[in-house]
């Protein structure tokens, strides 16, 4: 495999300046008086289309040759990695089909569609995103971008990390904890490339939610393990069914673990993001803070920066949390 390196990383964060926004660190005051610790914000729901993915998928089109770019992408996702490659591509002037799930959440499916994407739907318990894509792009010549698996994605996803690390030491602050969600693990594989590159004492620890535990025990037994569905979680931006072998590599060398939280505790850290950052969190987006809030692991008297990555969540659902 030709996996992605620390230099990867910085490469992407020059394709991405300019593109891309440079999202704040900002310090949780309430929660680290609460929990005696010094914690610390990373909200990827601040960046453009709502979620870190814009990172990933505006470095892997834009390096896409003239040919392939006259021949247009095709992306399977939930939602976030939708709107990314439509959003990328709608700036780089390239024609995009989005294959998404039918319950996607409405926004963002409409959001991929307000981009000028096709997006195609599917049944993601019958049907398999990956051998829808894989035909559109054999009839079409479109250029197929995975939501994880691929190199520049993950050396995009990874500059979330690596601001995260000169942010933290801008402030004077030597991270003991860097968290993220993880879903096929795109995002923890790129961060973690960065994270321990620049601060190699800091642990990286991985959120998913409870029952798609797959990362974890992938990690556990050194196979790559399967989830026995492919939803019924609330936390629908992190289904995936199982890691991929470079997103498996990745994770396995630099992960200190991965911890799992139900989607009620999800759905608590949402409305603890509004009430005390003023910060719409989709529920996804929110294992890592929930980790947190809940004692998943033990943070008294440590440094820690919580990733945010994404704020894209229907009014039913964000309601739904409101009134926890």
């Amino acid at each position: 495999m030709n996996l992605p390196t620390f230099d990867d990383v910085l490469d992407a964060a020059k394709q991405i300046d300019g593109y891309a926004v440079k999202t704040p660190f900002l310090k949780a005051e309430d929660l680290s008086e609460k929990l005696d610790a010094e914690i610390y914000i990373k909200p990827e729901c601040l960046q453009r289309v709502g979620a870190f993915k814009f990172r990933g998928a505006f470095n892997r089109l834009s390096r896409l040759n003239d040919d392939e770019k006259k021949r247009g992408v095709v992306a399977y996702s939930s939602g976030n990695h939708a709107q990314g490659v439509a959003a990328s591509a709608k700036i780089l002037g390239i024609s995009s089909v989005i294959v998404m799930p039918e319950d996607s959440p409405k926004m963002k499916l409409q959001n991929t569609k307000n981009y000028g994407a096709e997006v195609i739907t599917y049944d993601r318990e019958n049907e398999s995103r990956e051998k829808i894509a894989d035909k559109i792009s054999e009839e079409r010549g479109s250029v197929v971008v995975p939501s994880f698996e691929d190199f520049y994605i993950i050396s995009g996803q990874g500059t979330a990390g690596l601001e995260a690390v000169k942010q933290a030491e801008e402030a004077g602050v030597k991270l003991d904890l860097f968290m993220t969600p993880v879903g096929g693990g795109g995002l923890i594989s790129g961060c973690s490339l960065a994270v321990k590159a620049l601060s190699p004492d800091t642990e990286i620890y991985g959120v998913e939610p409870e029952g798609f535990d797959d990362v974890r025990r992938s990690i556990e037994s050194g196979n790559i393990e399967h989830n026995p569905r492919a939803g019924g979680s609330i936390c629908d931006a992190i289904l995936t069914v199982h890691p991929e072998p470079m997103t498996h590599k990745i994770m396995s060398d630099n992960l200190a673990g991965v911890l799992t939280v139900t989607d009620d505790e999800a759905l608590a850290a949402m409305k603890y993001a509004w009430e005390k950052f003023k910060l719409v969190v989709e529920p996804g987006a929110s294992v890592a803070l929930a980790a947190v809030l809940h004692g998943k692991i033990d943070v008294k008297g440590k440094k820690l920066c919580i990733v945010l990555s994404g704020g894209n969540v229907d009014e039913e659902t964000f309601k739904k949390a409101l009134e926890k």
